[in-house]
């Protein structure tokens, strides 16, 4: 491009973008779910309102890879096992609500004059509920794994694989056609679909989980993310080929990586795409609504929404009792899948085109459908809310819910909790990042104590060790939040950094850090900088540069209670991993060294020159400019001085149980400590 000169498209999207943003924040603030805040970007961004983003192409495009990595998502997190559990819902509830809410939309039709096709065709229309928008809030609100959550999972597949033949049926309505040559159509399609999901289970059986332990093993997270990305859309793509829809299509893709134990790993790494997509999609549903022709047919378009939320939960609810739901679950269920969902507007378009028209009303009514769809959308985080207290038998948490302190199964993240693993019941154990012979001593040890531990690694031959030794295991990249949440980290009692690599060690531990308050243990390997490590929120520094390989093992156990008794019970022992902060306070005109207080760590568990030489000393000192112990003026040599004047740093902090100040040597100034300054001894 030449300089200065901007693509059509640029502005369109950086406004869409920034809408969205800015939107979802204040809905967020606002504590409503952001969904609502993107549909509402998109209503005054669309073609109908400012015209600043024409439904164009390229935002329909980028809408579909939004349902479809959505949906992704929620195939990997929902598994074979899981879908077998529900089967007889897909089939007998979701049938029955198709067949109820089909007929439902018939007799309004015929009610109102209209003829039988457009009643079919109606019917088809409402029956369909919005498997974008309420997985996305059963994920957000923590309820997939409740009863209702996986009864509206299982009616939604079912909607999602009738939609195969809806597409099919609809234009034979428009046209009239009969006969052998239509229901012989409707026959191939499904039996091809029939096909397609078992070649995909299949698949997700066999070849997938050895396939991507290949691609893992290289732990390129570039490669990683292309390989699922191309297993993602490519399954879409195929299954779309063969009549299924795109939809469905993604959902097995998500499955067939369930299968995998890499699949907490491609969650991580696949989310931010499918945040940024999916707003797209709900910003883009958004943008379908026309609010003049709203307000010209106000109690036109709320009347329908009410009978369309009156008649679909009804009918969800029946169809749930069918399979022996509670009432007041089934209730909850029809309220959650309340409204319209995003497939109505494929078949709307097929059907127009194929000279159908919603309650065989004219092109009205197909407006009136747009707007009552949107309405519902908007309504659904309401309805949801409703149907969790109609679910909800006294007080407390909803029927079957994850604890509030586990991970939930589909969330966004940013603002999301997506959890692959079942580490639900992990509370108070030891969260173990990196994988090693040091790493997995330590995790050993602590469960021949008694210890619960779980293990993160990138490398499928790494946990396959560790899962061999009895230590359960998280696949995926601790910098991202979705792993550490499926790890426990929140309720971790410690979390352990064995990361080899400094930088990389430094970029856990931030992320560690903006999840739990539990104390973290990092050895890094190489060059250390205790002030950055400090900074991100390291508790005990294990530098190996200065201590004994033992010394993470001995630091953990002390983090846990279980610490050996010193040799020699007179002498004080220095903790030589424990992060030592202590801000210097202004002492005005008495100090002025406060610069020289730094994080460190002490260099030994006794001062370094006595243990050198093989003397003793009355009591211990630690340099706040690089952590040397050395000992006191009352000792023999008085190393902490000698230390100070030698190397320049004049500021200590005692190092003796009870005691919690600092001293300047050079400005004989004595300081208390500030919170939580003292160090850690044993």
């Amino acid at each position: 491009m030449a300089a200065g000169e901007v693509s059509g498209y640029l502005g369109p999207v950086a406004a869409l973008v920034a809408a969205a943003a800015a939107i979802g924040y204040l809905t967020a603030r606002a504590r409503v779910v952001p969904i609502v805040g993107f549909l509402v970007a998109g209503v005054l961004l669309g073609p109908s309102q400012l015209g600043v983003i024409e439904n164009s192409e390229m935002v329909r495009a980028a809408a579909e890879i939004g349902v479809i990595l959505l949906l992704f998502t929620i195939g990997i997190e929902f598994s074979l096992e899981r879908l077998a559990r529900v089967w007889t819902w897909i089939a007998v509830a979701g049938g029955l609500q198709l067949l109820l809410a089909t007929g439902a939309g018939l007799a309004l039709t015929l009610a109102l004059g209209g003829t039988w096709r457009d009643g079919v065709f109606t019917g088809f229309l409402i029956s369909l509920s919005s498997t974008a928008i309420v997985l996305k809030l059963l994920g957000d609100r923590r309820e997939t794994a409740t009863t209702r959550g996986r009864l509206a999972v299982a009616v939604l597949i079912a909607q999602d694989l009738a939609v195969v033949g809806m597409v099919l049926i609809v234009p034979l309505l428009g046209s009239g056609a009969e006969g052998g040559t239509g229901l012989g159509s409707l026959v191939r399609a499904i039996l091809t679909a029939v096909a397609v999901v078992a070649a995909v289970l299949v698949v997700a059986r066999r070849v997938m989980p050895p396939a991507l332990d290949v691609v893992a093993r290289i732990c390129s997270p570039e490669v990683f993310l292309l390989t699922i990305v191309a297993v993602c859309l490519g399954t879409a793509y195929l299954t779309a080929l063969a009549g299924v829809s795109v939809s469905l299509g993604a959902f097995l893709a998500g499955l067939v990586v369930s299968e995998s134990g890499a699949s907490t790993h491609v969650l991580s790494e696949v989310l931010p795409l499918q945040i940024i997509f999916s707003a797209v999609f709900f910003v883009s549903v958004g943008m379908l609504l026309d609010l003049g022709f709203v307000l010209d047919n106000v109690l036109l378009v709320l009347a329908a929404a009410a009978v369309v939320l009156v008649v679909k939960a009804l009918t969800t609810a029946a169809a749930a009792t069918a399979v022996r739901i509670p009432v007041r679950t089934a209730a909850a269920t029809g309220l959650l899948l309340a409204q319209i969902g995003e497939f109505s507007f494929v078949l709307l378009t097929v059907g127009t085109a194929a000279g159908l028209a919603p309650l065989g009303r004219g092109q009205d009514a197909a407006q009136v459908v747009v707007a009552t769809t949107v309405l519902l959308m908007l309504a659904t985080p309401v309805l949801a809310a409703a149907a969790a207290r109609v679910d909800r038998p006294g007080t407390g948490t909803p029927r079957d819910a994850v604890p509030a302190g586990g991970a939930s199964p589909a969330g966004p993240d940013g603002g999301g909790e997506h959890a692959v693993a079942d580490h639900d019941s992990l509370r108070d154990h030891v969260v173990i990042i990196g994988w090693g012979p040091t790493a997995l001593d330590i995790a050993e040890t602590l469960q021949h104590r008694g210890v619960p531990v779980l293990m993160t690694t990138l490398n499928p031959d790494g946990a396959a060790e560790a899962e061999a030794a009895g230590v359960r295991v998280v696949r995926g990249d601790p910098t991202k939040v979705a792993v550490l949440r499926a790890a426990g980290v929140p309720a971790a009692r410690l979390v352990v950094v064995a990361e080899d690599e400094p930088e990389q060690a430094l970029r856990v531990v931030r992320a560690v850090r903006a999840v739990t308050t539990a104390p973290i243990l990092v050895r890094p390997l190489g060059e250390v900088d205790v002030t950055e490590f400090a900074a991100a929120g390291a508790d005990h520094v294990v530098d190996p540069r200065h201590v004994s390989g033992h010394a993470l093992l001995q630091s953990v156990l002390a983090e846990l209670g279980h610490a050996e008794t010193a040799p020699d019970r007179r002498r004080t022992v220095v903790d030589t991993a424990r992060v030592i902060r202590y801000p210097w306070p202004d002492a005005g005109e008495d100090c002025g060294h406060a610069e020289a207080s730094r994080p460190v760590v002490p260099r030994a568990p006794g001062c370094v020159a006595c243990l050198r030489a093989g003397t003793d000393w009355v009591h211990l000192r630690i340099c706040l400019s690089c952590g040397h112990v050395g000992c006191c003026d009352s000792s023999r040599h008085r190393h902490a001085r000698v230390h100070a004047h030698t190397d320049g740093h004049p500021l200590v902090v005692s190092a003796e149980p009870g005691e919690s100040w600092g001293y300047c040597f050079v400005d004989d100034v004595t300081v208390p400590a500030p919170a939580q300054a003292a160090p850690r001894l044993r």
